[in-house]
């Protein structure tokens, strides 16, 4: 019976099959029955029956099975008499079934047993003994587990010597190598928390995948192993910021999930380590969905866990950390409640001694700390600073976890000090950050303490104005932005922190500020994000308001060419990014024509990837975002290459004005500017709007949406009951004759006209001219208010996208137009749009053979197509903007609808003019952060380089007419149409409507935008 339940406790241990553990119970059972008391082999019989309990409790958790595995050693150590030969591997499974007991109940009573316990066993087993490898290891356990609850680095630093001699002594092909292996890389592992040294994380991540390479598939511990690899490489991603560190820690944690069956006790543990990975994502790279994936995995692995397990603290206290994160990000006051909670139902529940109080106090000491900073009630700055320092006096010295506490208790003293202004409070903020650097091992990134500091020395220079002070910030300022440990939103915050005091203080500093803000836009606006996750992060980051302030300090300054360059990275980050994902690397240009084939290839087939949108796995999508940073780093060291795909500097930034000037306005509430690049060879001119102001701007606004609904202007075929604007009406006592000519007048004398003057002065009288209107200058009609028509009006996005429509040849393909009328939608949900029959009719009376889709044939499916194959394109149809997501912004079709993003996402080789004589194609709001992404410019990022579109809804009547005379225009005399002339099409059939005396309200949304 005893061989029996041997060979089936083999089996188990090599299978994991349940039903063996079973057998064996069973037959050592029967086996105890049979043997009577006294019989030498009872002892042994009864320690194997407490083997099984311990096996059984450790794959199924059950305590009951625990308890009787220690009542079964603790019998067979009384039944044992002096100088028996297995008394000392009784000794070490009981002390082994003490630490298990500890490890579940964290009670350190039965830690001190097992170290007891385990070294009597050493003491009475003789040198050279076999079970001496296993003995030394246990002994070693015992030390790192007294570490992991005290955090006395003695007891870790004789874990290490007591494993690493258990391996010494382990002969080649020892059985339990691979534990050795795993549990000596679990103590490096901990040396490297604990002191930083990467030496140590290397050992570590050896240890673990020597482990892995020894142990068969199948085995019951290789779900620990792969557990314990992933958590070094994900160790491996904090201390060196690679993603792909996280990639490998999280799909190795899949990998042992998947070694483990339902019901396993440490599935809790495995769960909550794969949430890290999304906790660590979202942090890094700001994608909600990570957050709530994070949330989800985290209350799943509490739902596991029994109540008393040790490991329902750590649980508690990460789900806290989420809702701290959700509550930074969505500002919601439940959301930290809920953060503060969970801190303090893990605190309550944590024994005392335990060494995870240190960190608990300090989380529940940032979750107060928030709550001052957004309620300003004084009692929780109080309790904030409390409980760091409680947390401090917890932590033993030199423990890495005192950089954070030191740096946030320093947070503490500075709110106090510009609460009560007491310069001893920033004195002492000063010193413990000072502390916090000095606790930074050698070698690690100190940049993330170096803002906070920075904002003591700021402080201080503020009250006692000493220039040392203003040194020591702009030192720590810069210092902040070098090999940063900080994540780029904080970064940001910093950057915008220096920025806005230099603004006031030293305005020259300023640009070397924004410089360092706008150098994190491509991180903080990822790429490998979709394109309404980064819409998100332009909101929530006021990115829009950052640029305005930006310029406008440049141009206060007179550095001009950096409030250019800052305003095209501001408002044309995502728009670039789209754009480059489109570079077609076959047609040679300027900027590509030297990039080798090898290299051009797989970036054109990576950039595709991204652009299309087909790879939806978040960790493909950091492997294919890394592999085109790296190939796009290869192609920069490429003789004139270095600035390949990089934000533009100015001096090709002012190549947008080849064609004729730009005009940059710049709106903001300490006033508002014009930037005119005149030509591509001279200097921007800076042009004061000093009687405008950002009020009067967003007045104008108002007006305008108010004449709008006045006029019943409305999408094409609606109701007046649904139409576009609110019904209030303002300035009754005048006509709407009169409140347009007034808007006009005053646009013409505030701001186009001094405009006008400077162009004069530099011998420019006429000829096109390009607007670039930001913020609340967006959406007005600035090409309708000059008295005069000497210029050509068009609007750009972006100086980037008017450079890119200038180096992109005219298609090779021969000449494809389509057309497209949609009268009405097969939902019925919109009326039917008159004028679209006549203006395709009109259309085909002049252009030769178009491809013609009309009512029911102007599907989604068959639209795109046509996009695809046509290189010039008119859209006669419902259109409809999305002000909260603009790439949500589509055109109504027949049967569905087509919107921005999926436009985006296609390959349109062939584009080369568009006119979207849909309404709201070119409707920009003052309050999206980004203007680039209306209809109409989203047309010009897929690719076209040239379109028509409307500010509003034109007028039914008016379609067919500036059809008519746009096309004949660009067709005349049977010639070949040039998308360059289509903005002085648009002009004359503007010209054509204003002397037929049509209404304001019908002449001015058409625009032009592009080349």
């Amino acid at each position: 019976m005893q061989d029996l339940g041997t060979c089936f406790g083999d089996r188990f241990q090599r299978m994991g099959d349940l039903k063996d553990l079973e057998a064996a119970q069973n037959h050592f059972q029967q086996a105890i029955e049979l043997t009577p008391d006294g019989h030498p082999t009872l002892v042994f019989l009864i320690a194997e029956l407490g083997i099984i309990h311990r096996n059984r409790y450790q794959r199924l958790g059950v305590v009951e099975d625990l308890e009787a595995a220690h009542d079964k050693f603790q019998t067979a150590v009384k039944l044992a008499p002096e100088g028996h030969p297995g008394l000392a591997g009784l000794m070490q499974d009981l002390g082994t079934c003490f630490g298990e007991r500890f490890k579940r109940l964290g009670d350190i009573k039965d830690l001190d047993a097992a170290q007891n316990h385990v070294q009597q066993a050493i003491t009475l087993t003789p040198d050279g003994h076999p079970t001496l490898v296993f003995l030394i290891a246990e002994l070693g356990l015992a030390h790192r587990h007294r570490y992991q609850r005290l955090g006395v680095l003695e007891d870790l630093e004789a874990a290490l010597a007591n494993l690493q001699t258990a391996v010494e002594l382990a002969p080649e092909g020892h059985p339990n190598l691979a534990q050795l292996m795993q549990d000596l890389g679990i103590c490096f592992g901990e040396r490297f928390q604990r002191m930083g040294d990467i030496k140590d994380l290397d050992a570590t991540q050896n240890h673990f995948q020597r482990a892995i390479t020894l142990t068969p598939d199948g085995h019951p511990n290789l779900a620990a192993l792969m557990t314990q690899l992933g958590i070094c490489q994900r160790d491996r991603f904090y201390r060196l910021s690679d993603l792909r560190d996280l990639e490998a820690a999280q799909k190795t944690f899949q990998k042992a999930i998947g070694c483990t069956p339902e019901g396993h006790p440490d599935l809790a543990q495995l769960i909550y380590n794969v949430g890290s990975c999304f906790g660590e994502r979202y942090r890094r790279l700001g994608d909600l969905n990570d957050l709530e994936s994070a949330q989800i995995t985290f209350q799943n692995s509490v739902k596991l866990t029994p109540d008393g397990h040790p490991n329902l603290v750590q649980w508690m206290r990460t789900l806290g950390a989420c809702y701290m994160d959700r509550y930074r990000r969505l500002g919601n006051l439940m959301d930290l409640e809920s953060a503060e909670k969970k801190y303090q139902d893990a605190l309550e529940t944590t024994p005392e001694g335990h060494i995870n109080l240190a960190g608990l106090h300090w989380e529940l000491g940032a979750c107060l700390a928030e709550r001052y900073t957004r309620l300003k009630e004084p009692r929780d700055i109080e309790a904030a600073r409390a409980k760091f320092l409680q947390s401090a006096k917890l932590y033993p010295d030199g423990h890495p976890g005192l950089i954070s506490v030191m740096r946030d208790l320093g947070g503490c003293h500075v709110e106090q000090y510009k609460r009560l202004g007491d310069l001893q409070d920033l004195q002492a903020a000063q010193d413990s950050i000072q502390q916090a650097v000095k606790l930074v091992p050698e070698g690690s990134p100190v940049s993330g303490l170096m803002g906070p500091l920075a904002g003591c020395f700021r402080e201080r220079y503020q009250r006692l104005r000493d220039v040392q002070d203003l040194e020591a910030m702009n030192s720590h300022y810069h210092a902040s932005f070098n090999t940063s440990s900080s994540t780029p939103e904080e970064c940001w915050m910093t950057a915008l922190e220096w920025a806005s005091f230099s603004a006031e203080f030293q305005p020259e500093y300023c640009v070397v500020a924004y410089s360092y803000a706008f150098k994190l836009l491509p991180e903080l606006l990822w790429i490998g994000h979709s394109i309404p996750v980064r819409h998100d992060a332009l909101n929530r980051l006021d990115i829009g308001k950052v640029t305005s302030n930006a310029v406008r300090v440049c141009a206060d300054i007179s550095r001009l060419t950096s409030a250019v360059t800052f305003m095209e990275q501001g408002v044309a980050t995502i728009f670039q990014q789209t754009i480059q994902l489109k570079t077609d690397l076959d047609a040679p240009t300027p900027a590509n024509e030297d990039v080798p084939l090898t290299l051009a290839n797989e970036l054109r087939q990576l950039s595709g990837h991204l652009y299309s949108g087909t790879c939806t796995d978040p960790f493909e999508v950091m492997k294919i975002v890394a592999r085109r940073n790296e190939l796009l780093a290869e192609i920069r060291q490429q003789l004139d290459l270095n600035h390949f795909l990089l934000p533009k500097q100015y001096t090709t930034l002012q190549g947008a004005s080849q064609g004729g000037p730009v005009v940059i306005l710049n709106s903001n509430a300490k006033g508002c500017d014009g930037i005119l690049m005149v030509n591509p060879h001279s200097d921007p001119v800076h042009i004061s709007l000093t009687d405008v102001t950002l009020e009067l701007l967003e007045t104008h606004q108002v007006v305008l949406r108010e004449l709008l609904g006045r006029c019943d202007v409305r999408i094409r075929g609606e109701s007046v009951s649904t139409r576009l604007f609110g019904q209030q009406e303002l300035f009754t006592s005048k006509t709407t004759k009169e409140c347009f000519s007034d808007m006009l007048t005053w646009l013409w004398v505030h701001v186009v006209s001094p405009i006008y003057n400077v162009l004069s002065s530099h011998g420019v009288h006429s000829g096109r001219l390009w607007w670039l209107p930001t913020g609340a200058f967006t959406g007005l009609p600035l090409h309708a208010c000059s008295p005069t028509d000497e210029f050509i009006h068009s609007y750009t996005a972006t100086l980037g996208a008017l450079l890119d429509s200038y180096a992109k040849n005219p298609t090779d393909a021969p000449l494809k137009v389509g057309v497209v009328g949609v009268t009405h939608t097969a939902s019925g949900s919109l009326n039917y749009l008159k004028g679209v029959g006549e203006e395709v009719e009109k259309i085909l009376s002049i252009v030769d053979k178009p491809k013609v889709l009309l009512g029911q044939q102007a599907t989604v499916d068959a639209v795109k197509q046509q996009l695809e194959e046509c290189s010039w394109l008119h859209l006669a149809c419902h259109g409809k903007q999305d002000l909260v997501q603009p790439t949500k912004s589509h055109l109504l079709l027949y049967g569905g609808t087509l919107d921005l993003e999926t436009i985006l996402r296609m390959p349109l080789e062939n584009a080369e003019f568009v006119f979207l004589a849909a309404c709201q194609t070119a409707m920009g709001d003052g309050v999206l952060v980004n203007e680039s992404f209306h209809l109409g410019g989203g047309f010009i990022a897929a690719g076209f380089r040239g379109a028509i579109g409307t500010l509003w809804s034109m007028n039914d009547q008016d379609g067919p007419l500036v059809s008519e005379i746009v096309y004949s225009h660009l067709f005349r005399n049977g010639r070949q149409p040039r998308t360059s002339d289509a903005a002085e099409a648009l002009h004359l059939a503007v010209k054509e409507l204003k002397k037929r005396n049509v209404p304001y309200e019908r002449w001015i949304p058409f625009i032009h935008m592009g080349v």
